[in-house]
């Protein structure tokens, strides 16, 4: 089929549901096949948007001239969106801007940061209008550090404390005022892309990271405080964070899973999740309420190997350093497009299920010798989200790169590398207990310094 008979044979209000204006990148398009945009989509052409996961569709206000004849839909990647195959590469142009491009490669941009001066100043929607953010995270350090700068918190801090507000009631008040403003924020994101983006993120107390009955409660009571439908409640993946995930994506609550290092744990959270969807299913929810990101961090895999390769101190030793973060997020790349391929995922989509993104976490270079851009230009790939700090955004703003896919056709060579490490001495098991350890034991330290900032900043309030 054509494209253009294709996409003339879907309702208008499905033509608007393809191409989410949320997306706000615009290119120009060429077939590779000799023929010019006007050739595409004729001189009254638009451009409707950008597909999320890639290519640019196009339509026309008039019947324009078919493009190659082997244009024809590829396949479903997600709820509404679809790909499309040329007679050649399509190309997409956007000068000086590679968060487009990345945007156009199907990476989602999101934003490791939130505070009340990036809310209250206009930032976070300049960030999105201008720098293609569609998504936030946030973490007890970046709440300490918010909280340590400027004075919009002081009210509510002297409203919560002459109300004899405890400590860790005090917490979760202020954070989750700060995640509903952002989710207000981003509405019209999530609105737009039919739910896939305009996500904010916030995590249940670490503390709680062994025990599943008090992560479900705090998880539901955050999602009721919050009462947004763009919320993600983060669930650390230890073994009791598991059982967790999916009591919570049972009750309909979508989630960000955090803390993942490793390719064993992240099936477990895979599963997880689809166990969850089920679940969901059984009870009569609406599946494509859903949504869930799986955020695989990469640095701290670098900076512990690479501890480590220095150890050993040998040429060979020295030669594999900084190659195993993106070695190994680039399997669970694999993992995760071996999971949409599978029955069991299949089964789930005749109920309307999202799948459960790949999300790169921990993306800022810990590694002065390295690229500052590495782990997002060696981590695209359609359908995934990269969350960066506010300086790694920055710098892949400035001077960014982005190839058509780094991660699909390098799992031979991502797996060679982390065989060589084993063969050097280096546990691949062993890393990644040690890295999930050290990661909730940071996550309660920066709980903890969430807590003794909030009570230093209420004395000054009360002053």
């Amino acid at each position: 089929m054509l494209y253009r008979e294709w996409f003339a044979a879907q309702p208008l209000s499905y033509q608007d549901q393809v191409l989410p204006p949320s997306v706000r990148a615009r290119v120009s398009v060429e077939a590779a096949v000799g023929q010019g945009w006007r050739d595409v989509v004729g001189d009254a052409g638009r451009i409707v948007g950008i597909e999320h996961f890639g290519l640019a569709l196009v339509a026309s206000s008039r019947r324009p001239r078919p493009p190659a004849a082997d244009c024809r839909p590829s396949g479903l990647i997600g709820p509404h969106i679809h790909t499309f195959q040329h007679g050649g590469a399509m190309t997409a142009t956007h000068p000086n801007d590679p968060l487009a491009e990345l945007t156009a490669a199907g990476v989602s941009v999101w934003l490791d940061d939130l505070s009340r001066e990036l809310l209250a100043g206009g930032e976070l929607e300049s960030l999105i209008a201008d720098k293609h953010v569609v998504g936030i995270t946030t973490n007890p350090t970046i709440f300490a550090s918010a909280l340590a700068h400027g004075d919009r918190y002081d009210e509510q801090l002297r409203e919560l404390a002459a109300n004899g507000s405890s400590l860790d009631d005090t917490i979760f008040a202020i954070t989750t005022a700060d995640v509903h403003h952002a989710c207000r924020v981003l509405r019209r994101v999530y609105d737009e892309s039919d739910g896939v983006d305009g996500r904010v993120s916030i995590e249940v107390d670490p503390r709680l990271a062994g025990d599943t009955a008090a992560t479900v409660a705090q998880a539901r009571a955050l999602a009721d405080a919050v009462n947004e439908p763009n919320l993600l409640v983060k669930i650390p993946a230890t073994t009791e964070g598991l059982a967790a995930i999916t009591a919570v994506i049972g009750d309909g609550i979508s989630v960000n899973v955090t803390l993942i290092f490793s390719l064993d744990r992240y099936r477990e959270v895979i599963d997880a999740y689809l166990t969850g969807l089920e679940k969901a299913d059984l009870a009569g929810r609406d599946l494509s309420e859903i949504h869930s990101v799986a955020s695989f961090f990469v640095s701290r895999v670098d900076s512990e190997i690479d501890s480590r390769l220095d150890a050993i101190g040998t040429p060979q030793a020295t030669a594999a350093k900084g190659g195993a973060a993106v070695a190994n997020a680039r399997l669970a790349y694999e993992l995760h497009e071996q999971t949409l391929a599978g029955e069991r995922w299949q089964r789930l989509t005749t109920g309307g299920a999202r799948p459960q993104r790949p999300l790169w976490a921990s993306t800022g270079v810990k590694n002065a010798d390295y690229p500052d851009t590495m782990y997002v230009s060696e981590l695209v790939a359609p359908g995934s989200v990269n969350t960066m700090p506010g300086s790694t955004l920055a710098a892949f703003a400035d001077h960014g790169s982005v190839p058509a896919d780094s991660i699909r056709g390098t799992y031979a060579a991502a797996r060679a590398h982390l065989d060589a490490l084993e063969k050097l001495g280096i546990s691949y098991q062993d890393v990644t207990d040690v890295l999930e350890r050290k990661g909730v034991t940071k996550f309660v330290n920066s709980w903890d310094e969430l807590g003794r900032t909030v009570s230093d900043e209420l004395p000054a309030s009360t002053r």
